[in-house]
């Protein structure tokens, strides 16, 4: 009986390229189970912003939504596009990259689903499968730009992405991102008591890293300090406009891995990061 390997977890160096590929891997294996898992939570056209469930209707961090039409939009790691979907139903042109075949596989499900349900509704969805840090548009051609937890927990050089998204957006354009908040990297990656005692370095920003029998990455995420963060977007010409922490809701009951009511009311889960390009 052939026994499946369980990856092993540590704390290890990675460079852009293992990065990018490890991700591929990862969420081309994983895209059935994540959209299975949290597919009712993201719904098929909502925009959320993370764990805690924080909707850009609500928040208008893009803008407010009634001046989204018209705009063309680039999302970055979209995953099965329900974010992409949403702007599309302010009127909104977004174009939705994932480095994953799979995931966008799912956004295709979803949009022939749609299609089923209404034949004569909006139009599908832009999909264009690339590396965010080598992003296949002309420059000043984006309005607008958004990723939610897509792309850049996920590379060695987020400066590169950051740069790339900078390049492809028109003069005061906006891009607002979603990362896992750093402070988390202190803490047990658990949703219960266990996830509430400091077990490493805030300050150690050595990638986490999955790695199969050959020592090859299977999973890379990489950890920066919210300085880091900031720094990060200055050197890729943006100024920050505001950093948002979302409280965890009343109404949000469910665990996300290591995202919980218990611990999400006690420590950040989230940082977005809004970032104009003056």
């Amino acid at each position: 009986m052939i026994q499946e390997y369980e990856p092993e977890a540590t704390r290890r160096a990675a460079s852009d390229t293992e990065s990018s590929r490890a991700s591929r891997g990862w969420w081309d294996r994983n895209a059935d189970e994540y959209q299975n898992e949290h597919g009712a939570f993201l719904g098929d056209d909502r925009f959320v912003w993370g764990p805690e469930g924080l909707d850009e209707a609500e928040a208008g961090l893009l803008g407010p939504a009634a001046e989204l039409k018209g705009r063309r939009i680039l999302e970055i790691g979209a995953g099965a596009a329900q974010c992409s979907r949403w702007l599309a139903a302010q009127g909104a042109l977004p174009v939705a990259l994932d480095l994953s075949h799979r995931q966008l596989q799912h956004a295709l499900r979803i949009d022939a689903g749609a299609g089923e349900a209404d034949p004569g509704g909006s139009e599908r969805v832009a999909l264009v499968e690339a590396d965010a840090g080598a992003l296949p548009f002309r420059d000043a051609s984006f309005d607008l730009a958004c990723s939610a937890y897509g792309a850049i927990p996920f590379v060695a050089d987020p400066v590169r992405v950051l740069r790339e998204v900078r390049r492809v957006l028109r003069p005061g354009g906006r891009f607002v991102f979603s990362v896992t908040h750093p402070v988390r990297w202190a803490f047990p990656d658990e949703p219960g008591p266990e996830g509430l005692s400091v077990a490493a370095s805030y300050f150690d920003r050595t990638p986490y890293v999955e790695q199969d029998e050959a020592g090859r990455a299977v999973y890379v995420e990489h950890h920066r300090t919210v300085g880091d963060r900031v720094r990060d977007v200055a050197a890729a010409g943006f100024r920050l406009v505001d950093l948002v922490e979302p409280e965890w809701p009343a109404w949000n009951t469910q665990e996300w891995g290591g995202w919980s009511p218990l611990r999400g009311n006690l420590i950040p889960g989230t940082a977005i990061f809004v970032c104009c390009a003056d």
